[in-house]
């Protein structure tokens, strides 16, 4: 009998232990699915622009703080960083023409493609670093101001192409569209505005680089220039009785506003173009949400060619030292030219 009550409960605890197991693995596995569900319903729940928007705004953010570190690096830096993403974004460009025209068998397609790109940055370096880097060296506000206008324009632009965007602005660029182009103008003109003003303040940006022999180094501290001094203006024209200082900068970073908001995405536009042409959709995959290098500097490339000129045509002024570097290269009889006329001209004015 004893052995018929140990068996029954054995059987018993086995039916009990079967129970608890049908009744527990379900309830398991159902979590499981339950938590499944919901991950996936939350990855479903967030559409693809968003996820896109997301992506661009971190790496965005990521680029910013990076820009500003370069720039807390100083002048060399900055020429480093410009020298590395020419190359970087030539490397872009020659990686699709070779896998367009692979199929041809070009040989040393991309042996000489590099070839010309160091010949030719030898000649311009080795020709006149200073001027080629002019903008750097002169005052870092002539560099800073235009670059960051033109990733306000970019990022502005975005913005609001993607939360009013709908009607589209050129079919080189789809996704381009009027609220974002003249949103994104609006943003430029006022960022450069403030962000000038800002930097007007500080000799670090408005300062040349010249060697301090107290120093024994490069410094960056002088006394600022006509356009870094604040100058009184008067409102007579507008039919106000008042005077306000500004710096006269500000009015040539409304010039440089006006040009990167309206003309400079017209730098995408054209690589927009390019790409179509290819058939790519990015330059490359280095930035995530972003693209390659070159999708982030096509419009760069159209306002510094921009500046350059600017500055050239308005700004800049010929330095003695660089006069008489030209006439020591000149033939004796005509620097004998140019020493008579002006001691002509000097006696004219002594007198």
């Amino acid at each position: 009998m004893a052995e018929i009550r140990r068996r029954k409960q054995e059987a018993g605890g086995d039916e009990d232990a079967a129970c608890m197991g049908t009744s527990i693995s379900p309830s398991i596995a159902d979590a499981e699915k339950r938590n499944s569900s919901a991950a996936d319903s939350s990855d479903h729940d967030l559409p693809d622009r968003w996820k896109n928007w997301v992506i661009r705004g971190i790496f965005t953010w990521i680029m910013i703080c990076g820009f500003a570190l370069i720039i807390y690096g100083g002048p060399l830096a900055l020429m480093v960083t410009t020298l590395l993403v020419q190359v970087k974004c030539f490397q872009e460009i020659i990686s699709i023409g070779y896998q367009v025209y692979r199929i041809h068998g070009l040989p040393w397609f991309r042996s000489l493609s590099w070839y010309f790109l160091l010949t030719s940055n030898y000649f311009f370096y080795g020709e006149n670093l200073v001027d080629y880097f002019g903008v750097v060296i002169n005052r870092l506000i002539w560099f800073i101001v235009p670059v960051s206008m033109i990733i306000c324009n970019d990022v502005m632009a975005y913005m609001f192409g993607f939360f009013f965007g709908k009607t589209p602005l050129i079919k080189l660029s789809p996704k381009k569209t009027w609220e974002g182009f003249i949103g994104g103008g609006f943003a430029t003109v006022l960022f450069g505005l403030l962000f000038s003003y800002i930097l007007c303040h500080y000799q670090y940006f408005v300062c040349p680089i010249v060697y301090s022999e107290e120093l024994g180094s490069m410094s960056m501290t002088c006394q600022p220039s006509y356009l870094f001094t604040p100058q009184d203006y008067s409102l007579k024209v507008l039919g106000i009785g008042k005077t306000i200082s500004v710096f006269p900068f500000i009015w040539h970073s409304i010039a440089l506003s006006l040009f990167s908001s309206i003309i400079g995405p017209f730098g995408g536009f054209f690589a927009s173009g390019f790409k179509r042409a290819f058939k790519i959709k990015d330059f490359g995959d280095m930035i995530p949400g972003h693209g390659g290098i070159m999708d982030r500097f096509d419009c760069q490339f159209l306002m510094a060619t921009f500046v350059n000129v600017y500055i050239s045509s308005f700004i800049r002024t010929p330095s003695p030292s660089k006069l008489l570097t030209q006439i020591y290269n000149l033939k004796p009889e005509q620097q004998l030219q140019i020493y008579s006329a002006l001691k002509e001209n000097l006696f004219d004015l002594l007198n």
